[in-house]
């Protein structure tokens, strides 16, 4: 939710801002609705002095005898009229609320215009593998292995789903070990959030109303206002665990990281890029989540960019980080920095984790506050997030990256106390 005080104070500069995510607005008229809602609020404020000036001279007059009766009736109409006063000035709060709900976060001054073509590569990281035999690419390689059954995952559920088996189950569970591990010995609070979720939280994290059809829902309610979801990711439930609240500013940083599969409807294109476990309607993922005081938001975000960077790192998995134009960053982040995963069949980096920084716009939308220690004022908190990691793309960048000469693959160093065992053959 963007602030109204800043759009009237500088709306060509939002405007600009938000030219920047391919957003063309106009707030011409949501400016002339505020300013009717202040006039009429005003007028409510005069009628009620007039009312309450009326209402302390009735005793007075009954003493002298006089007839009441007429300052009744002018009290009833004043009363009438403030009634009707109130009811529009809801319904246009109402408009506005929906207009900037409908809006997208500003961008950070700092990023490109533009989509995908004007992502900046700022990091390379690990040792891009080089083969001397001919690879096979991640689905051969599960599928050869007895890791990832494919098929009857789409027997159960249809295509976008698959079944770990044996060292594919033990080698995803060693992964989300892994992870845990890590952010418990950063301090973060380890959180298992309910996977159904209320209208409220879809909004609040800022994937509703426009997102609102990407998400599984569950069919308790045709209003789904009043219905619930399969989260799409934990950030969704944990952004919103201190909705409506006030935290102690000497609470702030807050530091949590939450398990969860993850429940996604769109599961993107069915070509190259896509096949196998690259992109499906369900996988697990480890979410890390901060709530930052706005003074230190900078300084939580590039923790979690390294946090999520060092967990590949120490896997020995080839990477890259980039910095997100405007136009690529979500619509509820201010800024993301992508991690991104070689897949050496491809060709290509596929992202494991979306490092962002929402500032407070999901805490406007969801009305998550601290008090600030100096003037004792309730001031908005700002939310970050950041994958800790999704393990579908994890999978087929280890087996594709570690796979050697006879088909089998070598188990990265740091998961071989989970697993029980150094490498996967046939």
């Amino acid at each position: 939710m963007l602030d109204l005080i800043r759009i009237r104070n500088n709306p060509q500069e939002v405007v600009d801002a938000l030219a920047k995510k391919g957003c063309v607005v106009d707030f011409a008229e949501v400016i002339e609705w505020d300013d009717l809602r202040k006039a009429k609020i005003t007028e409510v404020e005069r009628l009620k002095a007039r009312r309450n000036e009326v209402s302390k001279s009735v005793p007075m007059l009954k003493k002298q005898g006089q007839d009441v009766a007429p300052i009744f009736a002018e009290m009833k109409e004043i009363g009438e009229t403030i009634a009707k006063l109130d009811e529009e000035v809801e319904d246009i709060k109402t408009k506005i609320f929906d207009f900037l709900a409908g809006l997208p976060n500003i961008p950070d001054a700092d990023l490109l215009p533009g989509e995908k073509e004007n992502n900046q590569v700022v990091k390379m990281g690990g040792e891009k593998p080089v083969f001397d035999f001919e690879i096979k690419n991640h689905v051969d390689l599960c599928t050869d292995l007895g890791l990832i059954d494919y098929e009857r995952g789409a027997k159960l559920s249809g295509t976008g789903f698959w079944i770990y088996r044996g060292k594919g189950a033990i080698l995803e569970w060693a992964l989300l070990n892994y992870f845990v591990e890590e952010h418990l010995k950063d301090g973060y609070e380890f959180i298992l959030p309910p996977y159904q979720l209320g209208y409220n939280c879809g909004f609040g994290a800022g994937q509703f109303p426009k997102f609102a059809d990407e998400v599984y829902w569950l069919d308790v309610d045709e209003d789904k206002k009043k219905n619930r979801f399969m989260l799409p990711t934990a950030e969704t439930a944990l952004v919103n665990m201190y909705a409506g609240e006030i935290i102690p500013e000497e609470k702030l940083p807050m530091k949590f990281f939450a398990y969860s599969p993850c429940f996604r409807k769109e599961a993107g294109a069915h070509g190259t890029e896509e096949r196998g476990m690259i992109r499906g309607h369900q996988f697990n993922k480890i979410e890390m989540v901060q709530y930052a005081h706005p003074d230190h938001s900078m300084e939580a975000f590039e923790e979690l960019v390294e946090k999520a960077s060092r967990l590949v790192e120490k896997l020995g998995i080839h990477y890259r980080v980039s910095k997100l134009a405007a136009g690529d960053c979500s619509a509820s982040m201010a800024r993301t920095t992508d991690i991104e995963l070689w897949i050496p069949s491809m060709g290509i980096y596929k992202e494991c984790s979306s490092v962002s920084n929402a500032n407070d716009y999901q805490a406007r939308r969801n009305n998550t506050r601290y008090r600030d220690s100096a003037t004792g004022k309730p001031q908005f908190v700002h939310t970050l997030n950041g994958s800790g990691l999704a393990t579908s793309r994890l999978i087929p960048a280890i087996v594709e990256q570690f796979q050697n000469a006879d088909g089998s693959v070598t188990v990265p160093e740091v998961l071989r106390k989970w697993t029980g065992f150094d490498k996967i053959e046939k």
